[in-house]
């Protein structure tokens, strides 16, 4: 069994993220690497976000979809001289390259999962761009996914500005996995306090970041989600790109991924019923004890008539937990 943090050390790591900084090793993450002249073609041709905008140094988060509008995998796109990097859900790099070729025809495009030759670090909190400066003597740029390289102590260092995962500044570090140690070593060393998962977990549910595998997969429409960031409504076409306008324009989803504000001390697990007045409306998809709001929350698909501020009730093996909607995010 896994050891438990003491929650003394959970509630330091978490407001060591919000009003210093936090370091968090995201090298979980997959990663695939795509090369040739059609590159930015090829992806945005099927990805949900306008990737032939981005220049050297830009990025964007995107989607996959099928032509059913459903996601297939959520992935950040970062646009370099030479190459386009796509950060995927942890153990999806193989899977995504496989879902890309199915569409290379004659395209010049190389794919290659490339999962496992970096380590990506976070610095996320206040304090996370003064940290890297002082470890890199860089900036990252303010637009969300923009990128620069630097160098800390020899070592090349991609600073990228996160999209706001955990926290509203976020800089993530992308470096060769063979120099993860001594970056980790020296973010440290710069005031950088490592996050356990409980103050992880409780940063991202307070965002509404969903997860994928957890609170998004190949069962969810993109308009089902919180989809801002990862689609454009101006570029070309792509796979599924029919439904989602579809219903941005003539209907309606029948869910959404809500926030839940349950009462009590009780988490209730993945899977749990959302309910009212008896008839099931919903189901949670990841719940956590809120480190900043000292009670339970979850993220839940629930049926749209259940709007902010209903309140409906989660049913657990203890009972039924009374819980009031939220928008999202539930906190700053």
């Amino acid at each position: 069994m896994d050891a438990v943090q003491p929650r003394d050390e959970s509630l330091a790591d978490y407001h060591a993220a919000r009003d210093a900084v936090g370091l968090v090793d995201r090298s979980d993450l997959g990663l695939v690497e795509i090369t040739g002249r059609d590159r930015a073609k090829f992806l945005h041709a099927l990805l949900t976000n306008d990737i032939a905008a981005l220049g050297p140094g830009q990025g964007c988060a995107a989607a996959l979809l099928d032509v059913h509008g459903k996601v297939q995998v959520t992935l950040i796109a970062l646009a370099m001289d030479d190459r386009m990097l796509l950060l995927t859900p942890p153990g999806a790099g193989e899977s995504t390259v496989a879902a890309l070729d199915h569409y290379l025809f004659a395209e010049k495009v190389t794919l290659e999962d490339v999962s496992g030759r970096h380590a990506l670090l976070m610095l996320i909190g206040p304090a996370a761009d003064d940290t890297a400066k002082r470890l890199t003597g860089a900036v990252a740029p303010e637009a969300a996914w923009s990128h620069v390289t630097a160098s800390l102590d020899g070592v090349d260092v991609r600073l990228v500005r996160g999209g706001g995962e955990l926290d509203a500044r976020e800089v993530w570090l992308l470096t060769p996995a063979t120099e993860r140690e001594r970056v980790w070593k020296g973010a440290i060393g710069a005031g950088a306090r490592p996050l356990g998962a409980a103050a992880v977990e409780s940063l991202r549910i307070e965002r509404g970041t969903p997860r994928f595998g957890a609170d998004v997969d190949a069962s969810v429409l993109l308009p089902e989600i919180p989809a801002e960031r990862l689609i454009s409504h101006t570029k070309g076409c792509y796979p599924g790109q029919e439904v989602v306008v579809r219903i941005r324009d003539r209907g309606h989803v029948n869910r959404h991924l809500r926030g839940l504000l349950l009462d009590g001390d009780l988490v209730p697990p993945p899977g749990a019923e959302v309910v009212a007045d008896d008839a099931v409306v919903g189901q949670v998809t990841s719940a956590t004890l809120s480190l900043g709001l000292g009670r339970p929350i979850a993220l839940a698909f629930v049926r749209r008539q259940h709007a902010p501020g209903a309140r409906v009730g989660v049913r657990t093996a203890r009972g039924t937990l009374p819980a009031t909607v939220s928008d999202l995010p539930l906190s700053r």
